[in-house]
């Protein structure tokens, strides 16, 4: 009995602490939200060698179209393959959807071609973020467009900040330069702790197509 009474005294401590740290936290989380009084759009990098990236972009972009908003998806670089993500939110009116690459830059393996591509797209999104009827733009792997130096950033730069006050902007991509990082409101950065590729398992619809 003694033993059992013991465990009892145990649990309740733990309780105890428990209960102790989450109310604590709680007060933390609470006084962090009412500090955060201030409404207006943001932009998201995600960058680093991880998975994910894009997959976290079009995971707001569902979560956007929840909310009923108008969205523009333009993907750089990709282009040769169609993706899952292209024949789902192709189907959403709400969504304007570009794939304007030739693939990615150790296929293509041409800098002209590469630049020449890259300032149609980006023609494109200029269009979109002066536009204050999108809600959000996706700029799916424009981070590796800036790390090539296809386009230049103060000119990106420029643009993100002139865009509508409430338009969110998501930017994507390996490699995102300093200036964009210090710019944006939030950044992750995805790190690559394992992958099925390195043990040769080939892509796989719904993973990585």
């Amino acid at each position: 009995m003694k033993a059992n009474d013991d465990d009892s005294a145990t649990e309740a401590v733990r309780a105890v602490r428990h209960r102790d740290r989450m109310r604590h936290k709680k007060a933390v989380i609470d006084q962090g939200i009412e500090r955060a009084t201030r409404e207006r759009g943001v932009v998201v990098v995600h960058s680093g060698n991880g998975k994910g990236k894009s997959s976290a972009g079009f995971g707001m972009v569902a979560r956007a179209l929840g909310h009923g908003m108008r969205v523009g998806v333009l993907q750089f670089i990709k282009g040769r393959h169609s993706t899952g993500e292209e024949a789902f939110f192709r189907r959403f009116p709400e969504v304007s959807y570009c794939v304007m690459g030739d693939g990615y830059t150790w296929e293509t393996q041409d800098r002209d071609r590469d630049i020449q591509t890259a300032r149609a797209a980006w023609t494109t999104a200029v269009q979109w973020l002066e536009d204050p009827a999108y809600d959000m733009v996706l700029l799916d792997e424009l981070n590796i467009v800036l790390k090539h130096r296809y386009l230049a950033l103060e000119e990106v730069l420029r643009t993100l900040g002139a865009r509508p006050p409430a338009q969110h902007v998501i930017i994507t991509g390996r490699g995102a330069p300093g200036e964009l990082i210090a710019f944006a409101d939030t950044v992750t950065e995805m790190r690559e702790v394992k992958h099925a590729y390195r043990a040769g398992i080939r892509a796989q619809k719904g993973i990585e197509l």
